[in-house]
This record gives structure tokens, sequence and C-alpha cells, in this order.
């Protein structure tokens, strides 16, 4: 592989992980506006650019998904995980738990290792098992000392998990995959806009029909402004994202995804000042030694010479 042709796919990498590991400070921005709602805008105004990229470029496809049964089912269910881990994600941000979110970015790879050992019969390499049995002893480091299970975490890790394996199943192209999404997804947006979370921070979602997004009409223009641009900040990444993942080899992607919950990391801790106990330290040095190990795992094996 030429030298420029691998500096521009590590360069589409990059951008895609880069633009995902700061979305956090785009959600911080919206701050005022309920995490369903805001989550309702993004699926909404992802369907309308998607859809406008797909037919602009003749593409069908994504439609014919529909037309299967199997597959049609299959779709509904990858949005609604989707919908899952979109939704917890910016909840967690707007709700102070950016350190969190990260650790389940972290976690996500050896979550989809264990998830194509299970349903693809894929072999681990000693390395991997190494990796994925220090971040089950950092996870369990984190449950005993918290009295709790790191929800957030795992519930993150896992929702993308299983995204990322039925969105193998499915083999669509990543701006296909994304239109089809969306279109089973809108309905959920739609309906999103008639709840809203309780007073006092509660996690509760409550009906209230569409008379609880009447505050929007009294927000300020910036913010409608930035909250019209959650297509883009959905569809850009995974754009630069699709280019990279063609051209750059496997080994070389295992390491950049890890490029996006280190900033979410940096911009939990130094940015918006989250609390970091020492449990956390403890748990943080456990998924980073099985982050190295998983590293170093996906590096080819060395060619023998006889």
């Amino acid at each position: 592989m030429k030298g420029t042709t691998l500096g521009k796919g590590f360069l589409f990498a990059f951008l895609a992980y880069f633009m995902w590991g700061i979305l956090p400070l785009y959600w911080k921005l919206l701050i005022a506006v309920d995490p369903l709602h805001i989550l309702a805008f993004r699926i909404l105004l992802s369907l309308v650019l998607t859809g406008i990229l797909l037919l602009a470029q003749k593409n069908t496809a994504w439609l014919a998904v529909f037309r299967e049964p199997k597959k049609a089912g299959m779709m509904i269910l990858t949005a609604l995980i989707l919908c899952c881990n979109w939704g917890l994600y910016i909840w967690a941000v707007n709700g102070g738990h950016t350190l969190e979110a990260s650790l389940g970015y972290y976690i996500n790879p050896l979550v989809s290792i264990i998830l194509g050992l299970i349903f693809f019969r894929e072999r681990l390499l000693p390395l991997q098992w190494v990796a994925v049995v220090i971040a089950f002893t950092g996870v369990l480091i984190l449950t005993v000392m918290s009295r709790s299970l790191p929800l957030i975490s795992l519930l993150l890790a896992l929702t993308f998990g299983f995204y990322s394996l039925l969105k193998k199943k499915l083999g669509l192209a990543a701006l296909e995959s994304l239109g089809a999404e969306t279109l089973a997804s809108a309905p959920i947006g739609i309906l999103l806009l008639c709840f809203g979370f309780g007073g006092n921070g509660s996690p509760v979602p409550i009906f209230t029909g569409f008379r609880g997004i009447s505050y929007l009409t009294g927000l300020p223009l910036q913010t409608w402004a930035l909250l019209a641009l959650a297509g883009l900040m959905t569809t850009l990444p995974l754009y630069f994202f699709a280019h990279g993942a063609k051209i750059l080899p496997l080994s070389a992607l295992g390491f950049t995804q890890f490029i996006s919950p280190t900033l979410q990391f940096a911009l939990g801790l130094f940015v918006f000042g989250e609390e970091f106990p020492p449990r956390y330290f403890i748990t943080f040095a456990f998924i980073w030694t099985a982050v190295i190990l998983y590293i170093v795992s996906l590096r080819p094996a060395p060619r023998r010479v006889f």
C-alpha cells in the first residue's frame, strides 16, 4: 500500500474518531434541551441528511432491506439498539457521566471480541484472552468498590457491541446502513418528542404529549442552530470512517478507535471537572492495560524467513 494512500486512510480515520471524541462538547452546548428531544432531532435530521445524500446518488439499496422480512426485522432491532446507545450517551454526558461513558467505549472492542467468539466462532489470540480477563478484572474491582455495577459503561459497551454485530450481519455500506437505521428509528424519534424527563434530573421518562416540547420555542437562536446540526454531527464522522475503513488495515483501525474514548476521558476530567475517585483510577489502569494488549495483539505476525 502506497504511503500517500495509507496517510489518507489515517487522516479519514483520525477525523472520524476525533469528531466522535469531541462530541461531548456538542452535547453540552445543548444542555438546555431535554436529552430525549436531542435524540429525536438526531434521528430525524440524520434521516433527512442521509436520505438526501442517498437519493442524490440514486442509491435505493438501503430501502430494499425492508422488502425482506428477516432483514427488516434485523434492521428494526438494530435501530432500537442504536437509539438506546445514542440516548444513553447523550444522557450520560449531559448528566455528568462522561468518564463512565469513555470507560464504556474503552471496553467496547473487548466486548466485540467476545461477541465474535460467540456468534462467528472467531479464535482469540492468547494476548486477546489476557486483555479480556484484565478488563473483566477491572470492571469487577469497580463493582466491588462501588458496590454496584458500572451500568452506564457496560450498557454503552454492550449496545454498541451488539449494534456492530447486527451491522456486520446485514452487510450494508456505512451511509446505506445509517439511512435504513434512521428510517426504522423515525417512528421512535417522533414518539420521543411526546416524552421528557421528570424534574430534579429524574432518569424516568414521563409522557407529556407534544406540549412537552413547547419550551423549545423559548430557546435562543444559537441553540436552535446547534440543534439543526445534529444530523451533520452524526453523518459526517460516519462518512470519514467509511472511507478510512476501506483503506486502512484492521490493525491500524484497532489503534485509531481509541482516540475517541481518550478524548472523552480528557474532556470529562479536565474540561467538565468530573470526579475521579481512586476506584476509577484503578479500573482505568486495568482497562488501559487491556487496551494496550489488544492493540499489540492486532499486529501482524512476522514472516518467517527460511
